[in-house]
């Protein structure tokens, strides 16, 4: 974009949450001039999210915080679920070490300071300008990009940019002034949520050590464990009470009598929310885009809110600094929608199957759910895991494949020298190889976008082609490899894979397809 304004930039992002910030660190870390615009000041200074998934802690480590986060993070206890008699009708949990990407597959966090570090590594990079306490009222497309027009204390302001990306939440300005509709997955209903500092050792020792859904027909409602002395609670809300009723104060210590008193905790947070399931019907308009909450909603009986946001960011990241590069043409930008809307939608499904599950409220119909439950299992509780949840990408900037791995993350493994292998690969595209396949048939690949070649086998180091050499500690990979068949894996910046080959000879046809796919613009050949 040919731009002579002073206030002209590369991305203008509409928001400064985790979603925003994510993705202002990303842009910032691959160069692109960023403006943030946030109608608040600082950081809201109570907890929303409650969770993030290792996904989310691999992505801070590619930003370089991940460090700083983790005193604020701890694992995620284990979900039990209890029935209309109060046993356990359902587990779920995390798989044992070692761990698949680096990290605890699920980890309860503390918001607020998270916030606070993602924010201050974006503002102090370089190419970082921040426009805190304006406000949004306009936005202009033209050929080449688009304007934000704002408010502020000061007057109006004019913001140009190649892309817009709205990431200011449910109530987004920018989804509105795009005309951009909600479609409905069809889920709502009024919740309470507390959050509460709990002050007394005894009180701490009484409550559950684990994460529990009570699923009474009386009243479904949620116990979460936090970082420290924080723990939440979500309860659902009858047909006959008042949301304000229940979220003052003297609501909050009614409904939380059976679990703790208010001499024993502090009130931290109180609220009364209609879950809803949400995704919107464009994520895209010309120049203007949605993340986060602007762009999808679901009920928070996975934890997978702030999850998916920065997922988004991810997704997206990578492919504007294609697009802005000029290494790729701007319809790569149409599978950041296609992907995400579609993994949004299948994950909603699976909490809205959750969410029912809780929240029968007729008794028969809970006490057959109960009985199913365990005859399906056999007649005893067995162990689930979260992770296996997920689901994966099968449309966009993947390979087609019969492979049932393809779109789905790939491993991150320690390495023999106790480095996480993104810390040695770097996080562009890569080709992870076994050790089946031929010094050759790398040193002959193309390599599109700076493509990092990578061989999982002694850990010698480079080999003088351009073939990065690592060993892992455990097995991860060479497992990964086994499982699926694979002898060598593409993987995207955002750490999924984009395709696998079975053997050497269909190598460059899947780095060919790749470029294809990304509409690439120019290729680099390394000598064999």
């Amino acid at each position: 974009m040919n731009c002579f304004e002073v206030n002209c930039f590369d991305v203008c992002i509409v928001g400064f949450g985790p979603t925003g910030a994510t993705l202002a660190n990303l842009l910032a870390r691959s160069g692109h001039s960023v403006v943030i615009v946030d109608r608040l000041a600082g950081v809201y200074d109570k907890p929303r999210a409650i969770h993030v998934d290792h996904e989310v802690m691999r992505i801070f480590q590619q930003i370089g915080v991940v460090e700083q986060v983790l005193p604020h993070v701890r694992p995620y206890p284990a979900s039990e679920y209890l029935g209309v008699d109060g046993e356990v009708i359902k587990r779920l949990d995390t798989a044992p070490p070692p761990y698949p990407h680096g990290y605890a597959p699920n980890l309860s966090l503390l918001q607020p300071p998270v916030e606070e570090i993602l924010r201050n590594r974006a503002e102090a990079a370089a190419s970082t300008t921040l426009r805190l306490g304006h406000e949004v009222v306009a936005i202009e497309q033209d050929a080449d990009g688009a304007v934000v027009r704002t408010e502020t204390e000061a007057g109006p302001e004019a913001l140009r940019a190649r892309f817009v990306v709205g990431c200011d939440g449910a109530n987004s300005t920018v989804r509105r002034l795009m005309g951009i509709r909600l479609d409905d997955l069809g889920f709502d209903e009024p919740w309470l949520v507390v959050d509460i500092l709990v002050d007394d050792e005894a009180a701490m020792a009484r409550l559950p050590a684990v994460n529990v859904q009570y699923c009474e027909p009386a009243r479904p409602s949620t116990h979460v464990v936090g970082v420290g002395n924080h723990r939440r609670w979500e309860i659902m809300l009858l047909p006959d009470e008042d949301p304000a009723e229940a979220a003052s104060e003297e609501g909050v210590w009614r409904h939380l009598a059976r679990w703790i008193d208010p001499s024993e905790a502090r009130l931290w947070r109180s609220a009364t929310y209609r879950f809803h399931a949400l995704v919107a019907h464009e994520w895209r308009k010309g120049h203007v885009l949605l993340a986060g909450d602007s762009a999808h909603q679901q009920p928070p009986f996975l934890g997978q809110g702030m999850c998916q946001g920065v997922r988004d960011a991810a997704n997206l990241a990578w492919k504007l600094d294609l697009v802005l590069k000029g290494a790729a043409s701007e319809a790569l930008l149409d599978s950041y929608g296609a992907e995400r809307a579609e993994h949004v939608r299948k994950l909603t499904t699976i909490i809205k199957g959750l969410g029912k599950f809780i929240c029968e409220r007729d008794v028969g119909a809970a006490r057959k759910r109960d009985a199913l439950l365990i005859a399906e299992m056999g007649g005893a509780v067995k162990t689930a895991y979260r992770e296996d949840m997920m689901p994966r990408l099968d449309r966009g900037a993947v390979a087609a494949s019969d492979s049932t791995v393809v779109g789905s993350l790939f491993p991150q493994p320690r390495l023999a020298d106790g480095r996480l292998m993104d810390e040695a690969t770097g996080t562009g595209f890569r080709l992870i190889a076994s050790p089946a396949v031929s010094d050759a048939a790398l040193h002959r690949l193309d390599r599109p976008v700076g493509m990092a070649v990578v061989r999982i086998g002694k850990g010698t180091g480079g080999d003088g082609g351009g073939v990065l050499d690592l060993a892992e500690a455990d097995t991860l990979i060479a497992d990964w490899f086994a499982r699926t068949g694979a002898v060598a894996a593409i993987v995207r910046p955002d750490h999924y894979v984009y395709g696998l080959v079975r053997n050497e000879a269909e190598l460059p046809a899947l780095v060919q397809g790749l470029a294809a796919k990304l509409s690439l613009l120019q290729t680099e050949r390394h000598p064999a």
